[in-house]
């Protein structure tokens, strides 16, 4: 078989989905395939290149083993609840276990309309899905967990948006789609039953390790917790902002999912938004740590009868979880800092040394990236970047005597940060760039851009144009839910 099929979810979860095959497309067309990420899930690449594999990966065609179904879940979106969103232009194809043992859901997003479309078409155009195609290997490269797309699929069909755009599907691969909405979705039918089914399943595929545990559910809080403080912190310590932080984004896996109006912040501004519909701020860059602990919350509301048949006691142990997830981001955010600036021993005095460069950098029109990345030059004698700005090099040299305490060799720090502080992200006019040719079928800039991006933290001649920031007077960057 070329796809080896193993699909839990479809058989253990009756009821949590609405069985669902894609839409025929009239003109399946290979435009992009993951091959490295075919071979560490053992799948043929030859076979998905094929006509068959080709309408596999686009939905038109059900591989064999495969259990083509639509996720239900609800959401709170930018704060308000809706009972129920679940895939309304996706299906879940099935589950694949790879050579390793691990488990992958093969998603396609943009394959029709579904039962939950809610009057939408159901489609995706080439732009996007060539967009979250680029974005997603990037995080994987810097290290973030995140779905990933093993393929793009232009369907030879036109869809309408504010203009005609060529139509396409994603093949995305994740840990799994579960989603904090998944669960607000029985909350509020109050069928506390499934909600106890899910958490099990969740717990089986996620965390095995808590199954014995006298709390499991608790457990279960603290364990998606975890994830999502070490994956908020990551964001934000690449200048990631996510844009669309709502409930049914955040997955129990801890992998970034969903890249809507998502973008990487250039100049530092902990305000900075992208999203044209985010206009009270809600999920600016500064605000998405507390933004997932608020999901948590919500997440907590629904597991609260199985934590304990004490109503009071469940909300003072889901709490004091949600809570904590104030220390936990902040441990993973403060070690990831250290990393980035070359501190090899955890001192008290590093929280304090780290908000000062942040309130340093605040109005400066440094660019994050490239600020990081150049700290690491001092090391090697080329002076610091800080000087012309005074509260920048107050702050460095504060950096420099903490850092000089460590009996480290100068080079060895250099090289240590250059490892974590990438010299290639994803340029917003980069991708705008690569974009635009993929619409006039000119795949050469994508191509080269997904290259780049491979190895964010090695340096390639010729490719300086892509460490700059967007040229002056290209305006406010702004994206939508559909980019």
């Amino acid at each position: 078989m070329p796809m080896h099929f193993d699909n839990t979810y479809a058989h253990q979860l009756e009821g949590f989905y609405a069985p669902w095959q894609g839409d025929d497309v009239p003109e399946p067309r290979l435009l992009k395939l993951n091959t490295d990420l075919a071979d560490e899930l053992g799948l043929d690449s030859e076979w998905l290149s094929s006509e068959r594999g080709v309408r596999a990966l686009c939905g038109a065609e059900n591989p064999d083993g495969g259990f083509p179904l639509a996720m239900a879940y609800a959401g709170h979106q930018f704060g308000n609840f809706s009972p129920q969103l679940g895939d309304g232009r996706a299906i879940l194809v099935g589950e694949i276990l790879s050579p390793n043992g691990k488990r992958h859901d093969l998603h396609l997003k943009g394959s029709g309309a579904t039962p939950f479309s809610r009057g939408g078409d159901g489609k995706a155009g080439v732009g996007p899905v060539l967009r979250e195609y680029l974005i997603g290997e990037a995080m994987h490269a810097l290290g973030v967990p995140t779905t990933r797309a093993l393929a793009a699929v232009s369907t030879g069909e036109q869809i309408a948006r504010e203009t005609p755009q060529p139509g396409a599907v994603l093949a995305r691969v994740a840990a799994s789609h579960i989603r904090v909405g998944t669960f607000q979705f029985f909350a509020a039918r109050g069928e506390q039953d499934r909600i106890r089914t899910l958490a099990d399943y969740t717990i089986a595929r996620h965390f095995p390790d808590v199954q014995e545990s006298a709390s499991p559910y608790l457990e279960l809080l603290k364990s998606v917790s975890n994830a999502q403080a070490r994956l908020v912190s990551q964001w934000m310590l690449i200048g990631f902002v996510h844009g669309v932080m709502n409930t049914d984004n955040t997955t129990a896996s801890g992998e970034t999912i969903d890249y809507g109006p998502c973008a990487f912040m250039e100049r530092y501004d902990p305000r900075t938004v992208f999203s044209s519909i985010d206009l009270q701020g809600r999920y600016a860059f500064g605000n998405q740590p507390a933004i997932a602990q608020w999901n948590l919350a919500r997440f907590a509301e629904t597991l609260l009868p199985l934590i304990d048949a004490s109503e009071q006691r469940a909300i003072e142990e889901a709490s004091a979880v949600i809570t904590d997830f104030n220390s936990l981001y902040e441990t993973h955010w403060l070690a990831g800092m250290r990393r980035k600036l070359g501190l090899h021993t955890a001192r008290e005095e590093d929280l304090q040394l780290c908000n000062e460069l942040f309130e340093a950098l605040s109005g400066t029109e440094r660019d994050f990236t490239r600020f990081f990345r150049g700290l690491s030059d001092c090391w090697r004698g080329h002076g610091s970047t800080c000087e012309d700005n005074s509260a920048l090099a107050n702050w460095h040299q504060q950096y420099v005597l903490r850092a000089g305490a460590e009996e480290v060799p100068d080079d060895e720090r250099a090289k240590g940060m250059d490892r974590v502080n990438p010299l290639y992200i994803p340029r917003n006019h980069k991708v705008e760039e690569a974009l635009s040719s993929a619409l006039e079928d000119d795949l050469a800039p994508f191509e080269k851009l997904l290259k780049v991006l491979s190895t964010p933290f090695d340096e390639r001649p010729g490719c300086e144009s892509y460490t700059q920031p967007a040229p002056p007077g290209s305006g406010r960057y702004r994206t939508f839910c559909g980019t």
